[in-house]
């Protein structure tokens, strides 16, 4: 997935992570809430597909923890908000 295929919805979704307001259920399919509200199943399985999210410790299946922003996520955002 390339820099342009990213929407405002994921922008979003990652400034929310990179404020501290995401959660992540780690499962073979990640689901990720903002402000305790699901996100979009599409896009999250393109951020964390794309290893731009994930959780801020390692947790076994089916387990929350708080959702980060990967070096990569990081640099992404920094390209969207620019």
């Amino acid at each position: 997935m390339g820099i342009k295929d990213f929407t405002a919805r994921h922008r979003s979704i990652l400034r929310a992570i990179a404020d501290g307001r995401g959660q992540i259920v780690v499962n073979r399919r990640a689901n990720l809430a903002v402000d305790g509200l699901w996100c979009d199943f599409s896009a999250t399985n393109d951020l964390v597909g794309n290893g731009l999210v994930g959780p801020a410790w390692s947790a076994p299946a089916g387990a929350t923890a708080p959702a980060v922003l990967t070096t990569g996520g990081a640099e992404t955002l920094a390209l969207l908000i620019t």
